[in-house]
């Protein structure tokens, strides 16, 4: 392979993979992307994605400046607090978000998924192909991969990347062996616009936070409000100069439908719902959220039965059981493709972005003559498979439909007392700041500062050429 023409083929335009795509982009990578849907309007779906620091900081690392810039400008207000609820909506904790809201890295961020999407799709127009089903890939003699789509095309490159999602095709032909199991959770989620009505229903810490509900019976559910401080005509008051020029030139505008919305979702073990919740959708999901929660909080009632039924969601919770290291080729993984993960944490969309760093870094590196490619990609591997094992365990610990919590005595038992200690903790403000910093530092700690260092070095060497 001659470095100085590597060329690297990405399997799917999502977070993770539009992020690398961008850093080879920026490193003068030769990369192109393939992607299933149909067009770039096809795929908005889901809700708010919570980019931690850590996440922030890979966007930062892949991103031409001025893209980073505009995916700060277009996410909604940052969460102020994290709140812990009854089903009652009365409060058990609430902690006050550390960190600063304005910090363009250091902060925690709120963003629609699909709003993330149309950014990450900025500046790639020449990269990305849609309508581009892959189907499986072949080794060549020469060291290279050849990729095979659906509408009889094909592409030949030096390295494939998976960045397929959960049910990744190409990880089902390298690695047959990985597999993906149920956690036994099903989760309903669904939206409302943000009204002077639906806001009316919550209260101020509740609206201006991420709230957690801890439920009888096994249940667990979540509010977030998505308030944006730009809308489709350029701007609201809060948003400043540089924001409103930001917003007003990108071209994904034109295809983002994002407004003011209230996202809910509701999960519990598969065997409470009133039916198959495999087959709820649309209204028939609202429906079922609304009998599981007849005796919650009227409020909580309220903002199910003011949702868009168009909509509402219904997902089976799924987990991937962590690979032991395989041998390594020119065909690799990032993302879902080989760690999805549970909600629970809210760090899949993170562990996406840190994957495109690293692996950013390594090709980065080959580019440079520093290493050979199949070395680099091995040691991305190596790293990406030690950090996304222990992502995959501990998000299954909040979504495991097996755990005691789970069990219709002990269960009862045990949320009281987690409750009793969580009130303790609220009345003590040092212990509060003290989980706070925490969590925090948990969110913060995959950072990597000289994975970025080494980035941003490689691409001031490269713009010296």
């Amino acid at each position: 392979m001659n470095i100085s023409s590597m060329h690297v083929m990405i399997v799917g335009a999502g977070t993770g993979g539009l992020c690398l795509a961008h850093g080879l982009k920026q490193a003068g990578i030769s990369v192109a992307v393939y992607e299933r849907d149909r067009t770039r309007r096809d795929g908005l779906h889901g809700y708010r994605v919570g980019i931690s620091p850590a996440g922030t900081q890979a966007l930062k690392t892949c991103l031409p400046p001025e893209l980073f810039d505009l995916f700060v400008a277009t996410c909604a207000r940052p969460p102020r607090y994290f709140n812990i609820l009854t089903e009652q909506l009365t409060e058990v904790l609430s902690m006050q978000v550390e960190g600063e809201a304005a910090d363009p890295v250091n902060g925690e961020k709120s963003v629609s998924r699909m709003t993330l999407r149309q950014v990450l799709l900025t500046g790639l127009e020449d990269v990305v192909s849609f309508d581009k089903k892959f189907v499986r890939y072949e080794d060549n003699p020469d060291g290279t991969v050849t990729a095979f789509f659906e509408d009889g095309s094909q592409s030949t490159g030096d390295v494939l990347v998976a960045a397929d999602g959960a049910g990744s095709r190409v990880r089902k032909q390298r690695l047959p062996h990985a597999q993906q199991e149920p956690t036994g959770i099903h989760s309903l989620g669904g939206k409302l616009p943000l009204t002077p009505e639906s806001k009316a229903i919550l209260s101020e810490k509740v609206f201006n936070g991420v709230s957690l509900i801890m439920a009888p019976h096994r249940y667990g559910a979540i509010i977030h409000v998505m308030e944006f401080k730009w809308d489709r005509s350029g701007g609201k008051q809060r948003v400043g100069g540089n924001d409103s020029d930001l917003i007003s030139e990108w071209p994904g505008l034109l295809y983002d439908n994002t407004s003011d919305y209230i996202n809910w979702g509701l999960w519990a073990a598969s065997d409470k719902f009133p039916t198959d919740p495999k087959t709820l959708a649309g209204a028939d999901a609202v429906r079922a959220a609304a009998q599981m929660t007849k005796d919650w909080s009227p409020n909580f009632r309220k903002l199910i039965e003011l949702t868009d039924p168009s909509t509402a969601i219904s997902i089976n919770i799924r987990t991937s059981v962590p690979l032991s290291p395989w041998e390594t080729s020119n065909v690799t993984l990032l993302g879902d493709a080989i760690h999805t993960m549970t909600p629970g944490r809210g760090v899949g969309a993170n562990t996406a972005l840190q994957d495109a760093a690293l692996l950013c870094k390594k090709l980065t590196e080959v580019r440079d003559g520093q290493t050979a490619l199949i070395p680099a990609i091995h040691e991305y591997e190596a790293e990406m498979l030690h950090y996304s094992k222990e992502a995959v365990l501990e998000s299954r610990k909040q979504m495991n439909a097996n755990d005691a919590i789970h069990k219709p005595i002990i269960g009862r038992i045990l949320l009281a007392g987690m409750r009793t200690g969580m009130r303790i903790v609220n009345t003590f403000p040092a212990l509060k700041r003290r989980m706070a910093k925490a969590e925090m530092r948990l969110r913060t700690a995959k950072t990597q500062q000289g994975q970025t260092d080494q980035v941003v070095t490689s691409r001031a060497e490269l713009s010296k050429q």
